[in-house]
């Protein structure tokens, strides 16, 4: 894992990431030695900023991403295919924080982010909290429902859990949004419902919808509904794709969705 940080003044500012959560992140990604949906994930993050008030530098252009990360990670680093967690923060140097410079953190790691990882994951719902589905909600800002049910996965012996919205309906997990297929019907939270806005998800649905290989829908999911699909596809950002193989006690394959995923990968 390769760090990198980069402060957009010449002066020392505070860490508002650190002392306040006050960060948004979006992921690039990269495929044989070339960043894909680039721009995709350049406009997320453009919107990310705006949505938080942050202060857009005039320099945050898409080729400056483009040149960023072509000779600091592609061929600075060497990373083929891999995976860039992109943090920008605001810093304590104005009175009136929209005017407030910003900064910037990455970490690129080694990663096939258009394959599905070999291991199955173990979920469950966790009812304790749960996520709003707020304008907010959609981006990925600090958010400390994620980090107590990261903890809640590790003490129950569980890779993630599905967090439920204040309707007790089906968000996302702490990592990503999930996928629940049926039958020729693949269905997908909406961003209404408390679901993370993700360019990879929107690259994969709007390629299988392309292709006629699934009718996607974008549904108001009940928690028992999970029990109900035959596959269930975890995309995050943040760490790829994942086939979820068990929620309490029901097994799930996840056959056709590797199908429908190597497509995908082969047409970039």
């Amino acid at each position: 894992m390769d760090n990198q940080y980069f402060t957009s003044g010449e002066l020392k500012t505070r860490n508002r990431a650190f002392l306040m959560g006050d960060a948004v992140k979006v992921s690039f990604f990269i495929r044989n030695a070339q960043l894909i949906m680039d721009e995709e994930c350049y406009f997320f993050l453009m919107a990310s900023m705006r949505k938080m008030r942050m202060n857009i530098p005039l320099t945050y252009t898409l080729e400056f991403f483009q040149n960023l990360f072509r000779n600091e990670v592609i061929e600075g680093k060497g990373i083929h295919n891999g995976i860039i967690n992109f943090q920008v923060f605001r810093n304590q140097d104005e009175t009136m924080l929209a005017n407030a410079s910003v900064s910037y953190f990455y970490e690129a790691e080694q990663k096939d982010a258009v394959s599905i990882q070999p291991r199955l994951l173990e979920l469950d719902l966790i009812k304790e909290i749960n996520v709003n589905n707020n304008l907010l909600s959609n981006i990925r800002v600090h958010c400390p429902e994620n980090i107590y049910g990261e903890i809640y996965a590790q003490e129950n012996d569980l890779d993630d859990v599905i967090l439920l919205n204040p309707n007790k309906r089906i968000a996302r997990t702490t990592s990503g949004n999930l996928l629940f297929l049926e039958g020729d019907s693949i269905k997908i939270p909406k961003h209404s419902e408390g679901a993370y806005i993700s360019p990879l998800l929107e690259n994969l649905v709007t390629f299988l919808h392309k292709n006629n290989l699934a009718d996607i829908q974008e549904h108001e999911i009940i928690a028992f509904e999970s029990q109900k699909a035959e596959e269930i596809l975890l995309v995050s950002d943040e760490k790829g794709l994942f086939s979820v193989g068990k929620i309490r006690n029901k097994t799930f394959g996840n056959e056709r969705f590797t199908d429908m995923v190597e497509r995908w990968k082969n047409h970039f």
